[in-house]
């Protein structure tokens, strides 16, 4: 068994005096809550993505739930998205009382396939719920078009993507533009940017931003900063029920630090992502990420595809026994029990591999999820491997070593 300090890790954030530094003025500032370094973060994030508008909030999952509200989503309604992500795309969904409409991915790029979100669209379906998977930047220029013609917004999961970019009208362009109509990001550790935990909404609509920053603050329609700032009394109003989803100054001011190392943190990845291929290339059957020349991800994770026959609970159990960390597979939503409880899609997939006709049959009223097998085999069949700043060739040496290891010798059976 490994030495823990000899270990490769999975992640680890990029954090040293200059964000404890920032942290401790926010808390000498006396100013701690929701302020003027949460104003700062929103303006530099705003610029740095190229949005008109950003507003902060508490979490990823914040962001989704209040982007899903502003663009109308309402209970009883129907929301297209991916099974093939982290929980919380579809807990968004259930916040608004809506239902996920789960469409299966692309299997060269995890992210959602855009000839199935059509097929999933009813007459109660109010918005379309994409995600760039690990960091990669899904289809927009064939979700966006489909979209459109049907009249559904579309929200960005861009939870794993502060600095990807894609190649739009001949320009390379950061995720969070946006090029939907809003779109989301979390500052959790496993992220580039960390604030500990966090959101960002970003939109090119000032009404709903207006809107948008009413809802994280309970509804009311006037700022801390404003009535404390303000020369004569302020009594505020709560026009609609909100939420307490703000984020902190300390963790804006964390945030503000760690926007400036972004370039840096894109290019190193882009680095280690090259290695990569060089030293796993000649692992025989071993699936390398795919990334389309429309965009340029900022690999936030790094997904390998197992050859056929290698059990991933071994491979993983494997590497981790020579002191390399590893994940599995980006799960897939519908299989958990929360999820499995509502859905209506067959009791199997062999069910839907039997009559694939039935595969993507409207009922007019609700479709069923499916056949979603390339999400299910993502799942099952890939695995992360260890990406962060702080890897040194070493270490990727070491990993390359454990995983060629790992496949040879540990079968399915």
């Amino acid at each position: 068994m490994a030495d823990r300090e000899t270990s490769v890790a999975f992640a680890k954030p990029c954090l040293d005096e200059r964000e404890a530094e920032a942290a401790g003025r926010a808390v000498m500032s006396g100013w701690v809550t929701q302020g003027p370094e949460v104003e700062a973060f929103e303006r530099e994030f705003a610029a740095g993505v190229g949005s008109a508008h950003a507003c902060a909030v508490s979490s990823c999952t914040a962001a989704l739930h209040l982007a899903l509200q502003v663009v109308g989503v309402k209970p009883g309604d129907e929301v297209v998205t991916v099974s093939h992500s982290y929980i919380a795309t579809a807990g968004s969904i259930r916040h608004c009382g809506a239902k996920p409409v789960f469409v299966d991915i692309e299997p060269r790029t995890f992210n959602m396939d855009p000839a199935r979100v059509e097929r999933a669209v009813t007459e109660r379906t109010r918005a379309i719920l994409c995600v760039h998977q690990l960091g990669m930047p899904c289809d927009l220029g064939a979700i966006l078009p489909i979209a459109a013609r049907l009249g559904l917004p579309v929200v960005e999961d861009a939870a794993c993507a502060l600095g990807s970019e894609i190649l739009w009208n001949g320009q390379w362009e950061r995720i969070g533009k946006p090029h939907a109509d809003v779109a989301c990001f979390s500052f959790h550790p496993r992220k580039l940017v960390t604030t500990g935990d966090g959101g960002m909404i970003t939109t090119a609509n000032a009404e709903w931003d207006r809107r948008l920053r009413l809802l994280r603050h309970n509804g009311m329609d006037t700022p801390d900063r404003a009535r404390h700032e303000s020369g004569r009394v302020e009594f505020e109003r709560y026009p609609e029920v909100g939420y307490n989803y703000r984020m902190t100054d300390i963790q804006a001011a964390v945030g503000r630090v760690q926007l400036t190392r972004l370039a840096q943190l894109v290019a190193r990845r882009r680095e280690i992502a090259g290695r990569y291929v060089e030293l796993l290339g000649n692992i025989q059957g071993l699936g390398l990420p795919h990334e389309p020349k429309w965009c340029r991800t900022n690999w936030q994770s790094y997904a390998v595809r197992l050859p056929t026959g290698c059990a991933q609970r071994r491979v993983m159990q494997f590497m981790l026994d020579r002191g390399v960390a590893t994940r599995r597979g980006v799960m897939c939503i519908h299989r958990e029990e929360c999820y499995a409880k509502m859905s209506d899609r067959p009791n199997s997939l062999r069910d839907a591999r039997t009559n694939p006709s039935d595969a993507h049959k409207p009922t007019g009223k609700s479709v069923p999820h499916t056949d979603l097998r390339e999400s299910e085999t993502a799942q099952d069949a890939t695995i992360l491997l260890p990406m962060h700043h702080a890897l040194s060739d070493d270490d990727l040496r070491r990993v390359a070593d454990a995983l060629r290891t790992a496949c040879r010798e540990s079968p399915a059976h």
